[in-house]
């Protein structure tokens, strides 16, 4: 099953990065189920992504029933909700299903700081989300380097590496597949699961290059590669 073949379901899809990537799906023409714990908030943000990517295929749902109807499912919450909302999936998510780990374990949720990372036990939040998961379902770490506002910016081409982790390569092909979707984005194999770590600590080096220099978004471009650096 490649990504492109059925619904890619975007948990956390009512905040900033989700409703990014939702927006610039379903301008794709891709099937896009918004994932929340409120199901009026998610419905709410289906309809406003809805009428802003000119898309029937957005609708909103408690997070469990878009991870249940999904084939692929992009996990963009923030580090404190990252293991209970994973716990919460975890009977739902079948055999097969490909989730997407976004997620940048910012010191921020312990209070510290937005530019800093912190230890996880298991070496990264992917990590976590692939020992936290369903045995057969396939964890893959990618879309970090993302900014929310650029892609918000959906009349805005996004220039940007995308750097995909993970275990098994047919699913990261999928999400290379899906990152292409994203007008501008090229997807990079990054190599194996373990190396999402530095996944995440780049997301954080952009976030502190952006506050340090007062811009809205320091994309990520990487020199040397050919066109077509995805998985293979």
């Amino acid at each position: 099953m490649a990504a492109l073949d059925g619904k890619i379901a975007i948990i956390g899809g009512s905040g900033a990065e989700g409703t990014g990537l939702a927006l610039r799906f379903a301008k794709a023409g891709l099937t896009v189920l918004i994932g929340s714990r409120d199901a009026d908030r998610a419905e709410a943000a289906a309809a406003q992504i809805s009428m802003k990517a000119r898309s029937t295929n957005v609708s909103g749902h408690r997070n469990e029933q878009a991870a249940d109807s999904a084939d692929v499912v992009v996990l963009t919450v923030p580090l404190a909700a990252h293991a209970q909302t994973l716990k919460s999936l975890n009977p739902r998510l079948k055999p097969g299903t490909i989730v997407v780990d976004a997620t940048v374990p910012l010191e921020i949720a312990i209070g510290g700081r937005v530019s800093r990372v912190l230890s996880l036990w298991d070496g990264s939040a992917a990590q976590q989300c692939a020992r936290l998961v369903p045995e057969g379902v396939r964890v893959v770490a990618a879309f970090h380097s993302l900014s929310a506002g650029a892609l918000a910016r959906l009349e805005e081409r996004v220039d940007c590496d995308v750097l995909v982790c993970g275990d098994d390569d047919q699913a990261k092909r999928a999400v290379a597949e899906l990152a292409g979707k994203i007008d501008g984005v090229r997807a990079i194999d990054a190599g194996p699961l373990e190396s999402a770590r530095y996944l995440e600590t780049s997301a954080a080096l952009l976030i502190s290059l952006n506050l340090q220099h007062k811009v809205k978004h320091s994309g990520m471009r990487i020199t040397g590669l050919p066109e077509r650096s995805g998985p293979r």
